[in-house]
């Protein structure tokens, strides 16, 4: 047997193995149950499935990881809307790739799959249009500890001020929001030559700029992972008769540091240092990739924007206010047709099948859109198949999300999202 035959029969039991897995698991007290998806196949690609109008993948339903949470590394505390648990990459990184493999996200977010994979010891290679999402991502990647943060914030005076945003004393007492806007002067002053405990400094700052305790620089207000408008705040601070208190910008940076990094021990901490400097970080359009080689990833773990239910650039004012980011400027795809989302993430798997190696993984979470009326997991495959990648299979962790719909006020299972829809293709 040829070394190129050994690694295609190694390919192939890792598939076969991730099948008998899914299908035999029980770790939480359920059994899977094994059905079928089915995608329309569009009249190019059916030569490639013997004419065939459907292609039709095996569908393994459970739950695959716990809804538990907090049940990750700590470094994953920072909210962001319409994010994933880091479960969810662990679960492919640990089964699909060996440490010391590059793990790719085109749509990085809040860095959940960068971060997940460099605690795994693997290369964390990252791609988002949304600036946020590296100043969200690489200060986790390399974090300072809690002494180099309080002496870092020790030397910041927080009296030099050159804007006074009276509209957002909505949600700020007027000396937090002086606190607040010193911090951002000294921030974008220093954008060129920020070092790694200030952007830690600016990440955390972002966490905490509006919340619903009082660990947050705001007055009450909705969960971190949104900013409301000015006026719907107006509404919730008349709603519950309140008034912004005054709040330790300082501290509470502090506060949320120590949070942070309680899980950063010596080992974890010699685990990113070694993985930090191989990584990659992109700000730009991921179906334009070239600084990223050919045949380079071992793995894919990411999720797309799904079609128009979330708006980022509003969710993300305040936090781009902060950072001095136009939230127009940053063209962020939002489809509002089926159609039209598949045309763009065709582009996208266009270039993800050229990045990823042969025998290489990518696990493309849909999510579940308007009450699951629409399915994207069906609407997705023919993407992947258009770049020339097989779908393998299509995963779905079935749970309760309990927390986000508390807190929102909706009943689990009635609105939002209920399931992760993860549809597996591979490089052949």
């Amino acid at each position: 047997m040829t070394a190129k035959q050994l690694t295609l029969v190694i390919e192939s039991s890792t598939s076969d193995c991730l099948k008998r897995e899914l299908a035999d698991f029980s770790a939480f007290g359920k059994e899977t149950i094994v059905t079928s998806t089915e995608a329309a196949t569009e009249q190019v690609l059916k030569e490639s499935y013997s004419g065939c109008d459907q292609v039709r993948i095996e569908t393994y339903v459970n739950e695959f990881w716990t809804a538990k949470q907090r049940a990750a590394n700590a470094l994953h505390e920072i909210s962001y809307r319409a994010c994933f648990k880091p479960q969810l990459p662990r679960f492919f990184i640990e089964r699909l790739t060996l440490p010391g493999d590059a793990v790719y996200d085109p749509f990085a977010g809040r860095g959940t799959t960068l971060i997940e994979s460099a605690l795994l010891g693997r290369i964390p290679i990252g791609c988002d249009i949304n600036p946020l999402s590296s100043i969200m991502t690489l200060p986790r990647l390399n974090p300072p500890t809690v002494d180099q943060v309080a002496d870092r914030l020790s030397h910041i005076e927080l009296e030099d001020v050159d804007e006074n945003p009276e509209e957002l004393l909505t949600f700020y007492h007027p000396e937090t929001l002086k606190q607040i806007c010193s911090l951002k002067k000294y921030l974008i002053e220093k954008t060129s030559s920020l070092d790694w405990v200030d952007q830690w400094i600016r990440l955390v700052a972002l966490s905490r700029l509006t919340g619903h305790s009082s660990g947050f620089f705001s007055v009450y207000t909705l969960p971190p992972n949104q900013a409301v408008s000015v006026d719907s705040q107006k509404k919730i601070n008349q709603k519950k008769n309140q008034a912004p208190p005054l709040r330790d910008v300082k501290n509470l940076i502090l506060k949320k540091t120590r949070s942070l990094l309680k899980n950063c021990d010596d080992q974890t901490r010699h685990t990113l240092t070694g993985i930090f400097s191989q990584g990659q970080f992109l700000t730009q359009p991921s179906d334009s990739i070239p600084e990223i080689a050919s045949n380079s990833i071992s793995l894919v773990v990411t999720s797309p924007p799904f079609l128009d239910v979330v708006n980022y650039a509003q969710d993300n004012w305040l936090r781009c206010w902060f950072c001095g980011i136009d939230p127009a400027a940053v063209p962020i795809t939002i489809a509002r047709k089926v159609e039209q989302w598949q045309r763009e993430m065709t582009k996208v798997f266009l270039e993800l099948a050229r990045v990823l190696k042969p025998g290489g993984h990518i696990a493309f979470e849909v999510g579940e859109v308007r009450h699951g009326k629409v399915k994207l997991e069906e609407a997705v495959i023919p993407c992947g198949i258009k770049a020339g990648l097989m779908p393998l299979l299509v995963l779905i962790n079935d749970q309760k999300f309990t927390k986000t719909a508390n807190v929102w006020g909706v009943d689990n299972l009635k609105k939002g999202t209920n399931t992760n829809r993860i549809v597996v293709f591979k490089k052949e």
